[in-house]
């Protein structure tokens, strides 16, 4: 007698494999999302700090902070600099940015100022989104850790 054996998987095997799968790619999808944001964030604050190191050539050529952005031929304040790229990853292209950055704010006649990254993707239910990050003068970091717009006294720091 020979016997017939139908080789093959079973429904209830195909199921259990495909329930498994389910279960380690919601546990391994969060991860990866978290990592790739916090890489784009730490391109952002690299770009940022570069971003810096060209305010301080301006300031050593022009002995202030003021006129670092706009244009070199109309040079004003605030807005997307000119001393250095407005996106991060600063050595990517324009369209490709997952940062905007700009001169927030040049204060005390120009002896101070900010550097704002704004993520260009903001909503709340975006996987990849994230805060608002600013670098100032005096080497103050900021990171809007809850993503209300503003800087909470704990969040001064770029690793909160």
């Amino acid at each position: 007698m020979s016997c017939n054996k139908n080789r093959g998987f079973t429904l209830i095997e195909m199921l259990v494999t495909l329930a498994i799968i389910g279960i380690l790619a919601s546990v391994i999808y969060p991860s990866y999302t978290r990592y790739v944001v916090s890489s784009y964030r730490a391109q952002a604050q690299a770009d940022m700090l570069e971003f810096a190191t060209a305010m301080e050539k301006h300031k050593a050529t022009t002995f202030s902070y003021k006129g670092a952005a706009g244009s070199k031929s109309s040079p004003s304040d605030t807005g997307e600099p000119w001393v250095f790229v407005g996106h991060s990853p600063a050595d990517g292209a324009a369209a490709d940015r997952r940062y905007t950055l700009t001169i927030e704010a040049v204060a005390n006649n120009g002896r101070s100022y900010e550097i704002k990254a704004t993520p260009k993707h903001t909503g709340s239910s975006d996987p990849m989104a994230d805060g608002m990050m600013s670098i100032f003068s005096d080497g103050r970091k900021a990171y809007d850790a809850d993503k209300d717009g503003a800087y909470a006294a704990d969040e001064y720091c770029w690793s909160c």
